[in-house]
């Protein structure tokens, strides 16, 4: 089979073929992208559900800690938008030129999951809110209806009926995504005006009916710190606060994937992703304190919180105001899980792992509106008969998954040889300011890499090992502190000693691959404080992970299956990798041919066929050009050595010297 790492250069080559995207998208068109897609349900629906049955009003501390730990994998993903600017597919783009082939399709297979799920879960979501401003009269009537006889319904109770109105949601918003990017950014940036007049409106009428008796004696965390941490219960052991508000962040990831439409992309991801966070964390906060000191915590509606919080205190007209907010918070959701959709479908038909045709980019919408096609309908149908409990259940999964193995690509990278091994850098200045002089001579004390090392080869292997066993030690380590969790309440020596050097473990991989020399290529944006920042927003996702149920993982291993059987049944053996592997060996048992009968004592001595192959490689793909930046790099060092011997200590010795003074020139502050 072919290399399963392909060049950045030819893919970013390859993705200029044909019709291309329109790039239109500024960043604050990002901003409203990422905002938009995470306000919806955290703003209406967690905030009231963690304040009541998790951590009262203490759910502010929990929305501040499940963003910290959400800004750890948005700077990872941050930096991945950076290094591959020019691309659309997320994670799974990011993965494809960095990891290999068959990782990217596991990771595009189930951000498409998590996605589709999403867009379901928005629309069934959206017809629960317009049921119940209608008195559910809309459920009753389908519950009623003949047309429920239609569809089968294993295990389903009678009060199950198919969502008709979620498919027609559905339905439009696909028809509203597949118009064009500007058409969809457009209405999106609507909704958020609107969820925006309403926050302000919130927060104004709200100051009218606080009480500071709602968090007075004992009040502010009345189920202790157990329900405000992501650390499970001891005695439960279910996932409570911050854990739960973690999921409200989710949805940033959208703004990855728009590497193609934006402006600016260098600038524009890395700004709108870290943007977003925060204007959601804000958002959060602000409302959970309105809400906690207007109601008391045991008295919140947790279906409707923010609309029957004025109810309570008798203020009826708000809570129509409030419901327009919510529609637009949850049309804008909607729309949020739908747009990224059918751009990583497009990106892995342009690779050739899914079915060709659904790369196709219309001329007139500049979108891929077969993509879109299919997408919405699988949403539609998925919103039409499943509820939306099971779908919120499949919802993070896919999600966490991708976080996690963003973490570990930047790990991987930041360590690794490139072609170009001296170039530039200005590291982070705080450090240096700080202690001055004697930074360097701290670090050499400590064993960490000096100024002038560059990674190699070697080094590159040492990280990639430790970074494999520290995702499996992480994995070990959240899986018994989860599930062995009574053994360590009760202090076994055993479970005590095991956990100690786990994380002793976890200490000493960290820290031998800081010794490790960075790569010294200069990004517009790098994730800080590595490699701390990837493997503890690592250590949150895997925990996060295993803390879902075992009827989502069954039902994940499932979609996992159906993708294995796509991609070792069509993907593996039409992709671009497996044409391009083709026809190079095509065209080198053709130089065979020709080569066979030439004389080899006809070629001036310094000739060589070598070199001759190496010309005729560059002939080749562009797929198949510099799988190896270094083998490449190498092959051309040894061909010039052979053909000039004498000089070769003198060209050494000068490149040393202009690189080393080069080096000692620059300042990096």
């Amino acid at each position: 089979h072919a290399p399963c790492t392909p060049p950045v250069e030819s893919m970013l080559e390859g993705a200029g073929e044909g019709a291309k995207l329109a790039r239109v998208l500024t960043t604050l068109d990002l901003i409203s992208l990422g905002v938009g897609s995470c306000v919806g349900t955290g703003m209406y629906v967690v905030s009231g559900l963690v304040a009541k049955e998790m951590a009262g009003p203490g759910v502010i501390v929990s929305f501040i800690i499940a963003a910290v730990a959400s800004i750890l994998s948005g700077v990872c993903y941050a930096e991945f938008g950076v290094r591959v600017p020019k691309t659309t597919g997320s994670a799974y783009t990011y993965s494809y030129v960095t990891v290999g082939e068959f990782v990217a399709f596991f990771i595009g297979w189930n951000l498409i999951l998590e996605y589709l799920i999403g867009t379901a879960a928005g629309a069934s979501a959206l017809s629960s809110m317009f049921d119940s401003l209608a008195n559910h009269t809309i459920s009753h009537w389908m519950i009623n209806s003949t047309y429920r006889h239609l569809f089968f319904y294993p295990g389903k109770g009678e009060e199950s009926y198919p969502d008709l109105l979620a498919l027609v949601i559905a339905v439009i918003v696909t028809i509203i995504v597949a118009m064009g990017v500007k058409n969809s950014v457009g209405l999106n940036n609507v909704l958020n005006v609107i969820n925006l007049a309403v926050w302000i409106f919130i927060m104004i009428a709200g100051l009218f009916f606080v009480k500071g008796d709602n968090w007075s004696e004992g009040q502010f965390l009345p189920f202790g710190w157990p329900g405000v941490s992501i650390v499970p219960s001891v005695s439960h052991c279910v996932l409570k606060g911050a854990a739960t508000c973690f999921y409200a962040f989710i949805g940033f990831d959208i703004i990855a994937t728009t590497g193609e439409e934006a402006k600016s992309p260098n600038t524009s991801i890395p700004y709108a992703i870290t943007a977003s966070l925060v204007t959601c964390l804000t958002a959060y906060v602000s409302v959970s304190i309105i809400l906690t000191l207007m109601v008391p915590y045991d008295a919140i509606d947790t279906e409707s919180p923010l609309m029957e919080m004025f109810v309570a205190r008798g203020f009826y007209a708000a809570k129509f105001i409030v419901a327009i907010g919510s529609v637009a918070g949850l049309t804008v959701s909607l729309l949020g899980s739908l747009f990224p959709m059918p751009r990583v479908i497009y990106a892995m038909a342009g690779d050739g792992l899914l079915f060709r045709f659904l790369s196709h980019v219309s001329s007139y919408t500049e979108t891929p509106v077969v993509a879109c096609i299919v997408s919405g309908f699988l949403a539609a149908l998925l919103s039409l008969l499943v509820s939306l409990r099971d779908l919120i259940e499949m919802m993070s999964i896919g999600t966490l998954l991708a976080y996690t193995l963003v973490s570990v690509c930047v790990l991987l990278l930041r360590y690794q040889p490139e072609r170009s091994l001296f170039s530039r850098d200005k590291k982070s200045a705080i450090l240096k300011k700080l202690i001055g002089p004697r930074y360097y001579t701290m670090r050499i004390h400590l064993g960490l890499p000096g100024k002038m090392d560059r990674p190699t080869v070697a080094t590159g292997h040492t990280v990639t090992t430790c970074v494999l066993l520290l995702f499996v030690l992480m994995f070990i380590f959240c899986s018994f502190i989860i599930f062995g969790a009574d053994y360590i309440y009760e202090q076994s020596w055993w479970a005590v000693l095991l956990v100690v050097l786990m994380i002793l473990l976890i200490v000493v991989l960290v820290f031998v691959i800081l010794q490790q020399p960075e790569n010294p290529k200069k990004l517009p944006y790098m994730a800080p404080c590595l490699p701390f920042v990837p493997a503890f927003a690592m250590l949150v996702n895997i925990y996060l992970m295993l803390k879902l149920s075992t009827v989502t993982w069954i039902r994940f291993a499932v979609w996992c299956f159906v993708g294995l059987l796509i991609y070792f049944g069509y993907g593996m053996w039409n992709s671009t990798l497996e044409i391009s592997a083709r026809e190079e060996a095509l065209h080198q048992s053709t130089y065979q041919r020709y080569d066979v009968d030439v004389d080899p004592f006809s070629v001036d001595d310094g000739f060589s066929y070598a070199n001759e192959s190496e010309n005729y490689q560059d002939w080749g793909p562009s797929e198949d050009k510099g799988f190896s930046y270094q083998q490449m790099a190498g092959a051309k060092e040894s061909h010039r050595t052979s053909s000039k011997p004498k000089s070769k200590g003198k060209h050494k010795q000068n490149s040393e010297a202009l690189i080393a003074n080069d080096e000692l020139d620059y300042s990096p502050e």
